[in-house]
């Protein structure tokens, strides 16, 4: 595998893309079992990584949703795209 930044070193964005690419990759079946072991750990580190930061962004957002009585308001939003379109 070619040398890749480490996970704590990628972006959201480069992480998600990063992710994306080893789950295509591994369901075309066409890698060798050493490389699709390397791309399954690489993908659970990806994956770990951004379930961490989602975890920080919603803190963070309930944080700055506080009401002034300290109760948690929701706020309505957009929903995430969900299409399964790869941009590179």
């Amino acid at each position: 595998m070619a040398d890749r930044k480490p996970v704590e070193d990628l972006t959201y964005k480069e992480a998600s893309t990063e992710l994306e690419l080893i789950i295509r990759n591994l369901e075309s079946g066409d890698m060798e079992l050493e490389e699709s072991l390397e791309s399954y750990t690489r993908g659970v580190e990806l994956l770990r990584s951004l379930r961490a930061r989602l975890e920080d962004a919603e803190q963070k957002v309930s944080v700055l949703l506080k009401d002034v009585d300290g109760t948690d308001r929701l706020v309505p939003g957009e929903a995430a795209d969900t299409s399964d379109t790869l941009n590179l």
